[in-house]
């Protein structure tokens, strides 16, 4: 459980408390000392969620001195996550502020460090070292002395825009390489500006020239990353903004460490964002108090004249909130309310107040009641389809977000407090929904999942649901995957945690290439019915060798089970395996805590298990440990004699 708070005087994630704090740390080190973290490394995620700034250094600092391969070895279901930090300048205090930021989310960190300003070497030659480690992540992290230590003395805003053109074409030629032999996503930075810089020139002329040279740079490397799915660009500005320095002098000049330890820490926050995302970790839907959370006051107290929403101080800390709040759920973000409340009176607010930001059509829920807020959040889940671990549960009340916290460690709790000008910095702090990038499907998530609650309610008017199955009228579109399609069937690996069989996480890329390689077989799955289209929704990965199908991998949205879709297109790939000449059809399961309702999966499309063995390669992008491996990989065998039929109640569309 991660309890997210905000300092108020700086906008940066504190502690929940200070005394937790101190207690937390102190058992972190109590086990370190009796050499038992790596046996308990599972609650080091608990004790890290109490931790920031120096203290969560310190802790990282503890847990970089583990075998990453020992953790993966003792405990298979914490993701391992490899990690490739090339770059300018001295790097080394990056190392513990990975690690921690890594555990905390609940993962363990594999990192290797490039020797000292050694990233063109790394990045431009196909058979260096860091291509050969296959990492997960590469951080190429670049300071603004990378410009100017090759600018002439004396200098003028015209040597500093022909050297930062010179490392703009190294760097593209550097993203080219990247993209054609790379494994994973590459990691860029901008540059800051800094004082120390600009000061040197003593005409303000010249000074506001510098500065429009590099923010055009710095434009120039964030677009490094459109139209190249490899690429990740973290801007820097936003977390100097903050207030966080750029550099330490000293540090600068005596170790070459020329960005600020707080300001990598920053910076491997925003990594320990991106991991967890590439890990299947990223969370899927907001739950929020509505009294003193959304609005200020109490409903059932004040009446719906009486809270405040708008058009006063408090008010507009809270319509600002509203307006976040709005914002993230039209990227795909669902949005739930879960308040004790009487329900009519929050639907009222919700549809009627002139001043409110947030209605009732943004929810995908509304759940105002007086339960316990953790049985309503998973009724909630249970109800989306979703895991508990798939909520961020925001609330200004400690005592409900204790509980929720005790009752259901795995959702993230945001706990805010009486200040609603802080809320929205509170929620945003952890990045708990970052992604790569958004696909269609995403913006059309919130809409998709309110239809899927209309087909609950459906089924409910049915006796059986072989009945209820008929009249939804499911059809399914099997085809091969294409250009358009390669970035949400990544997605899907990334996110998609029940029915996966062998939880490969693959970024676009690696689909892409699989989509490209005549001896692969990359399918996507798409489904609608009679409420609407779901979209795509599913992929089916495999490779030809030795004239058998060895099937890879097969996800399939947790929007759309038990609806017999899966049956059909397994049924359709054998078909076509056999159609093709193929002897047999080989798949894997690689058992995860969360996968176990699909390891008869096989079996029931008539497989028969041949023993347990490697798990599945994955070809291009297979990752140095995102999948979460709860055993060992049991493999499967199809000889073709006997095909399970497609579903009676399944329209099918083939375009294999």
């Amino acid at each position: 459980m991660t309890v997210a708070t905000v300092d108020p005087t700086d906008g940066t994630a504190g502690t929940a408390g200070t005394a937790g704090a101190a207690d937390a740390h102190a058992e972190l080190t109590a086990l370190q000392r009796a050499g038992r973290l790596v046996a308990e490394y599972p609650r080091v995620e608990r004790l890290l969620g109490a931790l920031s700034g120096e203290q969560l250094l310190s802790a990282g600092r503890l847990l970089a001195r583990l075998s990453p391969d020992e953790v993966a070895a003792r405990h298979p279901a914490v993701p391992v996550v490899g990690l490739a930090v090339t770059g300018h300048g001295t790097l080394g205090e990056l190392v513990p502020a990975l690690t921690g930021e890594l555990a905390r989310h609940g993962m363990v960190a594999r990192t290797r460090v490039a020797d000292f300003d050694s990233y063109v070497f790394d990045l431009c030659d196909p058979g260096s070292d860091l291509y050969a480690a296959r990492p997960d992540l590469v951080l190429c992290v670049l300071d603004p002395e990378v410009v100017f230590d090759e600018v002439p003395v004396p200098w003028g805003p015209a040597d500093v825009e022909r050297v930062f053109e010179e490392k703009t074409r190294l760097l593209v030629r550097a993203v080219a390489e990247f993209t054609g032999v790379g494994h994973g996503t590459l990691v860029r930075n901008t540059l800051p500006l800094q004082r120390r810089h600009t000061a040197q020139l003593v005409d303000h002329a010249s000074r506001a020239r510098l500065g429009a040279i590099w923010r055009e740079g710095n434009a120039r490397l964030l677009r490094l990353a459109e139209g190249n799915p490899a690429v990740v660009v973290l801007d820097l500005d936003p977390i100097l903004a903050e207030g966080t320095p750029a550099c330490d002098a000293r540090m600068n000049v005596y170790a070459k460490a020329h960005l600020s330890r707080e300001l990598l820490a920053g910076y491997a926050r925003e990594v320990g964002h991106l991991a967890r995302h590439l890990a299947g970790r990223t969370k899927k839907c907001l739950a929020l108090d509505l009294d003193g959370t959304v609005w200020g006051g109490v409903l059932g107290d004040d009446g719906p004249q009486g809270i405040e929403v708008a058009e006063s101080y408090r008010g507009e800390a809270y319509r600002a909130f509203q307006r976040v709040a709005k914002q993230i759920g039209s990227q795909g973000v669902l949005l739930a309310a879960v308040s004790k409340n009487d329900v009519e009176p929050v639907r009222e607010v919700l549809r009627d107040h002139p001043m409110m930001t947030l209605r009732e059509g943004d929810f995908v829920r509304v759940t105002a009641n007086w339960r316990p807020k953790h049985d309503n959040l998973k009724d909630l889940a249970q109800t989306l389809n979703l895991g508990v671990d798939s909520f961020v549960f925001a609330d200004d009340s400690p005592y409900e977000c204790g509980l929720v916290g005790r009752e259901l460690p795995q959702v993230a709790v945001v706990r805010l407090d009486g200040d609603p000008a802080l809320h929205v910095a509170r929620l945003l702090h952890d990045g708990w929904f970052d992604v790569c990038r958004l696909t269609a499907e995403d913006r059309k998530r919130a809409a998709t999942y309110a239809d899927e609650l209309v087909r609950a309610d459906f089924l409910q008017s049915f006796d059986s649901l072989a009945d209820y199955l008929r009249e939804l009228d499911v059809r399914v579109r099997l085809a091969r995957v294409g250009a358009q399609d390669a970035a949400r069937v990544a997605q899907l690996t990334q996110r998609t945690n029940q029915f996966n069989l062998t939880t490969v996480r693959l970024q676009q890329a690696d689909v892409q290439a699989m989509a490209d390689d005549p001896e692969r077989l990359a399918l996507a799955v798409h489904a609608g019915d009679r409420f609407g289209e779901n979209g795509l929704v599913g992929a089916v990965l495999g490779r030809w060798d030795g004239g058998a199908l060895h099937l890879e991998n097969f996800v399939l949205s947790c929007r759309v089970f038990s609806r017999g879709i899966e049956l059909a297109c397994m049924a359709s790939v054998l078909r076509y395996a056999k159609a093709a000449g193929a002897t047999a059809v080989l798949g894997g399961y690689r058992p995860t805590a969360k996968n176990t309702a699909v390891k008869d999966f096989y079996p029931r499309c008539g497989f028969t298990p041949t023993g347990p063995g490697a798990a599945p390669d994955a070809g291009p992008g297979a990752g140095s440990g995102t999948a979460a491996d709860g055993g060992g990989t049991t493999l499967f065998r199809h000889d073709l004699a006997e095909i399970v039929a497609v579903p009676e109640h399944v329209h099918l569309t083939e375009s294999l």
